[in-house]
Order: C-alpha cells, then sequence, then structure tokens
C-alpha cells in the first residue's frame, strides 16, 4: 500500500457538537485527532472535509421514515410515539442539536473513502464506525449505521469486502446486516458479557467470526489474537479492501469497558493488517476517554500515513491534550505522561488459557 495515498476525512461539525453534559460522548474525539495532528504537520495535503450523505445515500441500509424522523428530532418537533418507535430521546440516544447532520457527514465520510479507494490507497475516517445503528432505529450512541453504508458502497463497486472490529463491543449492526453474505468476511472481537450482549463465540451466518474476551485482555494476548485468528483468516479470505473499526474503548483508561490494551496493540494490528489488501478504510467507533482516544487515533494515522512519531510532543500537540477534561462527571485527571507522548508503555501481560481454547475452538470452525 502506497504511503502517499493515505488521507484523512475530518470535519469541524464534531468540534461543535455532543451528546449532551451527562452523555459519554459529551467529550471531544474527532477534533481531538485533527488537532493534534495538524500541529504535528501530519494533515497537509492529506485533508478532505466529510460531506454529509443526502438522505437517498442513507436509504441503503436505513428506512426513508427512519431518516425523516432524524431530520424532524433535529428541527425539534418530533412526536412521542416516533422516538419511542426508533428508540431516539433516551438516555443513549438523546436528541441533540446535530442529531441528523452529525451522523449524516460521518456517512458522507465513508462513502466518500469507499469513492477515494476506488483505485487502492488508505483513507482514515476517524468519525465512522458507528457500528450499532440498526435500520429503522438508533442502537448504543449510534443513530446510522456508516460501516454498513461504507460495506454496501464497496460491494457495489465489485470489491471482496473484510470487515475487522476492535471495539470493546460487538458490531451487533454489522452482523444484522451481512451474516450469510459469503462475499464480506466479518471478524469481531469485543468483551464477553458487555454490551450488545450479542456476538457469541463462533461463526455466525457462515463468515460472521466472533471472538469473545476475558476482562483485562492484555497486549500480550491481543497479539495471539492477530496472529492466530484475525491475520489466517484475512489471509484465506484475500480481501479486495479491508474496513477496519478501531473502536477505542479496548484502552486500559477507557470508562465503558474492562479491557487492558495499551494502543501499541491497536498499531500492531494496523501495520499486521494494512499490507492484506490493495485497499484500507480506517474507522474510529468507540472510546470515552478523551486523552486515550484522541492519542490512539492520531497515532494510528501515523501508522497509516507513514509519519515518524516523537518520544515526546511538541508543545502544541502537549497543548491540545492539555486543553481536553471530562466535561463534567468527577473522573480523575489523566496520568501526566498521557499529556506529552502518542505511544502507550506497552501493557504485555499472561496468555489466559481460557482464551487459548477460545482461539482454537474458532481454528476448528
Amino acid at each position: 500500500m502506497a504511503v502517499t495515498a493515505a488521507l484523512f476525512i475530518g470535519s469541524e461539525i464534531y468540534r461543535g457538537s455532543s451528546y449532551g453534559g451527562a452523555h459519554p460522548l459529551r467529550v471531544p474525539r474527532v477534533s481531538t485527532v485533527m488537532d493534534l495532528a495538524r500541529a504535528l504537520g501530519w494533515l497537509e495535503g492529506r485533508y478532505r472535509t466529510s460531506p454529509r450523505a443526502k438522505p437517498a445515500a442513507l436509504w441503503a441500509f436505513h428506512t426513508a421514515e427512519y431518516i425523516a424522523a432524524l431530520q424532524v428530532a433535529e428541527a425539534g418537533n418530533i412526536a412521542a410515539a416516533a422516538m419511542a418507535r426508533h428508540h431516539i430521546g433516551t438516555l443513549s440516544n438523546p436528541i441533540f442539536p446535530q442529531i441528523y447532520r452529525r451522523p449524516a457527514t460521518g456517512a458522507g465520510g465513508v462513502l466518500l473513502a469507499a469513492e477515494l479507494l476506488a483505485a487502492g490507497g488508505a483513507v482514515h475516517v476517524p468519525g465512522g464506525g458507528t457500528h450499532h445503528g440498526m435500520p429503522d432505529r438508533a442502537n448504543g450512541f449510534c443513530y446510522l449505521n456508516d460501516p454498513v453504508l461504507a460495506i454496501m458502497a464497496l460491494r457495489r463497486m465489485g470489491l471482496r469486502v473484510a470487515y475487522v472490529d476492535l471495539d470493546a463491543h460487538h458490531c451487533d449492526g454489522v452482523e444484522f446486516a451481512f451474516a450469510g453474505v459469503p462475499e464480506v468476511l466479518l471478524i469481531s472481537v469485543h468483551e464477553e458479557a458487555r454490551w450488545p450482549l450479542t456476538g457469541a463465540l463462533g461463526v455466525a451466518g457462515g463468515n460472521c467470526v466472533n471472538l469473545p474476551l476475558p476482562a483485562q485482555y492484555n497486549d500480550t494476548e491481543a497479539r495471539l489474537v492477530l496472529h492466530e485468528m484475525i491475520l489466517p483468516r484475512l489471509q484465506a479470505f484475500a480481501p479486495q479492501v479491508i474496513v477496519l473499526q478501531a473502536g477505542a474503548d479496548a484502552l486500559q483508561e477507557d470508562p465503558l469497558s474492562r479491557l487492558a490494551l495499551s494502543n501499541n496493540a491497536y498499531v500492531e494490528a494496523l501495520r499486521a493488517i494494512k499490507v492484506l489488501a490493495p485497499r484500507l478504510m480506517l474507522l474510529g467507533g468507540g472510546g470515552y476517554n478523551p486523552w486515550s482516544v484522541g492519542r490512539c487515533w492520531t497515532l494510528l494515522w501515523a501508522e497509516l500515513s507513514g509519519q515518524p512519531v516523537p518520544d515526546l510532543l511538541p508543545e502544541a500537540a502537549q497543548a491540545v491534550l492539555q486543553a481536553l477534561s471530562w466535561g463534567g462527571g468527577g473522573r480523575p485527571l489523566p496520568a501526566p505522561v498521557l499529556l506529552t507522548t502518542l505511544r502507550d508503555v506497552p501493557r504485555e501481560g499472561p496468555i489466559r488459557d481460557e482464551l487459548r481454547a477460545r482461539v482454537a475452538v474458532l481454528a476448528r470452525a
């Protein structure tokens, strides 16, 4: 994959919108990645502004009635019955001022990425990765399912698509869309007994490989899973494009999981995966600690675009991290190292027998 092909798709909408002061997605994420990458000089000539997907493009997966409901909700006059039907206005899926425009921008970003990948290369869309959205309802902080829309667009180009999901939460919406579709391979590693409580160990529909992970999953275990489960499946499938969802909630600092990875595990996965197809779309996803998610996705952009990562961030980049906050909630401040570096200290550990056994089950499946 040519380093010069790597492009970054972002938008200012992520800087100016929040799910609300009591929601985990009150914290800035995509804007932090944009600011860090700019402070490091890593976006020059590579940045593209995400368009907003039009309703007709969203109808490829979502119902027209649901898309209309999101637009009405953004206008501020949605009926209670429509809110209940479409699961919006809940604690998880609140109504906020950009409830339609923000997810439609994420969807527009991945659809632009699909177009850009026609000739090969790599594109990072940190605003993408909302893998829980369902055709007619919001689900798990996700109003639209941009990974599904991306895969559908790539399939319309005639490409064999592999989707790899590293998020701590199972990609129930993507599996719903593609289980049983032989031209799509889905691989998900996610925390066991964690919402949405789907993705049981095994191969669903013949093409959706699910590996639930025990709590405190570490870098050493992630390396085992990468080399003994993920890479062999990808090599056997021989995809023409890989969509990699890099939800950062499997990091040790994240408040919504009990996994214990460092961001080195994400870099190792991207480094090994990106050479297995002539096209790669790198998405965001979960991640609810503003410091750890911003550092992780910026580090992945460095890997994807071939940038040297300094041991100590320059002052402008440090200032970006120092300006972040939890936005309320009384959580502790980050360790000082999270304000001055991008790379975590590795979090190696024992490989537990229960994980080895699960990988062996999938090897036989």
